[in-house]
């Protein structure tokens, strides 16, 4: 005839209680996670101040080599004497600001491989010992189970 179904949640209630879930180590890895954004923020938004300081110098530079430029000549060979001085200064200063910013983007590069390599030894350490940890725990509730 008709078997009865078996109730399976007291099984599954006693093996989960058997097994805990520490949470803490879930807890841990997000500071780990909020610091290391904290950091990368930190590098970037320097980065993004340092270039618009670069940027902005530029402009300035230009534009006050630009005065020269509108100013009215007495003679027409002027004209072009003050266009080629603005061309030369302008390729100059192209160099120079474009060397700035590629120390910038270097600064950036070599920050951001110190706290990747930071970060991955930190996470390596965590969870060799959350293993560690779990390891033990799950021993503990073997035995534990293997004695009732």
């Amino acid at each position: 005839m008709a078997k009865a179904n078996t109730d399976f949640t007291k099984y599954v209630s006693d093996m989960m209680s058997a097994y805990p879930v520490d949470m803490s180590a879930m807890n841990d890895a997000f500071k780990t996670s909020a610091a290391l954004g904290e950091k990368m923020s930190k590098v970037a938004l320097e980065a993004a101040e340092k270039s618009t300081e670069i940027s902005s110098k530029w402009t300035k530079d230009t534009l006050a080599k630009m005065g020269d430029v509108a100013s009215v000549k007495p003679e027409p060979t002027d004209y072009t004497k003050a266009m080629t001085d603005f061309a030369s200064a302008q390729a100059e200063m192209a160099a120079e600001n474009m060397a700035a910013f590629a120390e910038v983007a270097k600064k950036v590069q070599m920050e951001t491989v110190e706290l990747m390599m930071a970060a991955g030894k930190e996470a390596s350490e965590e969870a060799t010992a959350a293993v560690k940890k779990a390891t033990a725990e799950v021993t503990t509730a073997a035995k534990k189970a293997a004695a009732k």
